[in-house]
């Protein structure tokens, strides 16, 4: 329940907000060699590898959830948002269409409210304040109550980066002591609201009354096809489930949640996935306890086994766990063992992986079970993946999977959001289209940080003729009027 913001909280944000809204009337005015040296300084200062290590470390210390070695690795995500900054324009003219006519012009969309899922406390605010000082916006950070001080910690290197460039602190400024009802009138006095985390918060956002980009829950369901059928492909894709599963401990929407392999090539699979460090539950009773400590009687996910190791999961539940496992593997079944009810199917957010096993006579029943998923137990608009050497069978996928992005031969979690190996946008901020309750079916990036005003200019006309236009349907008295 919400608490009532004091009148002494609310004359605090009335000030923070004034603040940026000065900070956004000079950064409008920066030209594109200054706003590109602003984003290499930020970048520069939380990005570098022991500052963003100490973070890292606080930020696990602090929220209990993740692993302190591969968060780390997420400030390939910063330099990957700087590389996609410095590829394009954002000030003036930033497209022309000589065809067409067309040029457009990039401007400010202003004041930006973010919200700071706890998984996330200092990447999302890093890359967002990139993405925004390149777009000359500002932004006003609402941290996870949990995560609260090294959001701001984060917040607070970067505003001396601004600063050392002779910019304004203000334009990103964090809340000290959130809650929600703090956020919700945050919100309501910016511009433009980008919400990432809980379904709650996002849908919160989408009634301030502001526009609004927000994220949707995910429950990542990944292929195997038979066309993985040597011990290559396979140690592959295991190698590749694990680097998705394990990374900051499975805490992101987008990591390996189920897999559905290719009967005739499933024990090789699992062999593969332990010999990557899988440990498979063999007992249905050790099942139903690990199932017990994940999700309450009812499927709602528990938050103390959020971003966990497999031995804390395995401790939690009196399973015990070998100290070299890297993720827990539990037998998902088949059609039937999917659903609301089936909580294995559903979402998981840490290091454990339900393994289910289809047909291979027909690659329907692949795409039928990973359907079945999306559409009874969470994960619809997000992400899927599938290890496939078949042009047939990914091209199957794909047309008819209700998810924004499917990564093909990569880690799940690593490609999705943006990858030195693929063509994604980077971001840490993703919508998932009506299927999750968003707005679009993209990752959020520059594009969706700026208003753009299009300028026509007359080109010679165009409209072919009716005939042209309609074929078949066309005749002679379509463009008759009745006198």
């Amino acid at each position: 329940m919400a608490h009532e913001v004091t009148p002494e909280q609310i004359a605090a944000l009335d000030e923070q907000v004034a603040r940026a809204r000065k900070a956004a009337a000079i950064i409008a005015t920066y030209d594109q060699k200054t706003v590109d040296r602003l984003c290499q300084a930020v970048t520069a200062a939380i990005a570098n590898a022991t500052t963003w290590a100490e973070l890292c470390d606080e930020a696990v210390d602090e929220t209990r959830l993740g692993d302190k070695v591969t968060k780390r690795n997420k400030r390939t995500k910063l330099k990957l948002i700087l590389r996609e900054c410095m590829r394009q324009k954002s000030v003036g003219m930033i497209e022309y269409d000589p065809v067409k006519g067309i040029s457009k012009y990039a401007k400010p969309v202003g004041v930006i409210a973010s919200l700071v899922p706890t998984t996330n406390p200092c990447l999302t605010p890093a890359g967002q304040v990139i993405y925004a000082i390149k777009a000359r916006d500002v932004i006003i950070c609402s941290p996870h109550p949990r995560a609260k001080v090294v959001t701001n910690k984060c917040i607070n290197i970067i505003r001396e980066a601004l600063v050392k460039e002779g910019a304004p602190a203000d334009i990103i400024q964090g809340i000290e002591e959130p809650s929600i009802s703090l956020t919700q009138e945050l919100m309501k006095r910016c511009d433009l609201v980008i919400a990432t985390g809980g379904r709650p918060m996002v849908k919160s956002a989408y009634s301030s009354g502001v526009p609004a980009y927000g994220s949707g829950a995910g429950n990542a369901t990944v292929i195997y096809d038979d066309t993985c059928n040597t011990p290559e492909f396979l140690h592959e894709a295991a190698e590749n489930t694990m680097i998705s599963k394990t990374a900051d401990f499975g805490s992101g929407c987008s990591c390996d949640g189920n897999l559905v392999i290719a009967d005739t090539i499933y024990d090789g699979a699992v062999k593969a996935l332990q010999e990557v460090g899988g440990y498979l539950i063999t007992s249905k009773d050790d099942e139903e306890k690990i199932k017990n400590v994940l999700w309450d009687e009812t499927g709602h996910r528990l938050p103390d086994t959020v971003a966990i190791c497999p031995q804390k999961i395995g401790e939690l539940a009196g399973v015990a766990i070998p100290d070299d496992a890297k993720f827990i593997m539990v037998t998902g079944g088949g059609m039937d063992d999917i659903g609301a009810d089936h909580f294995f199917s559903k979402e998981k957010l840490t290091t454990l992986v339900s393994l289910f096993k289809y047909d291979a006579s027909d690659f329907q029943n692949a795409i039928d079970m990973a359907l079945k998923i999306f559409y009874t137990a969470g994960g619809l608009g997000h992400s899927c993946g599938i290890y496939s050497w078949s042009d047939e069978h990914i091209d199957a996928l794909a047309k008819v999977a209700p998810v924004s992005r499917m990564m093909v031969r990569q880690p799940n979690n690593k490609g999705n959001s943006g990858s030195p190996f693929n063509g994604m946008p980077p971001t840490s901020s993703m919508s998932c289209g009506t299927w999750g309750g968003n707005i679009i079916t993209e990752n959020i990036t520059l594009k969706h940080y700026m208003n753009i005003t299009w300028v026509a200019r007359p080109i010679m006309k165009d409209l072919p003729s009716s005939e042209d236009l309609l074929g078949e349907f066309y005749t002679p008295d379509f463009d008759v009027e009745k006198k």
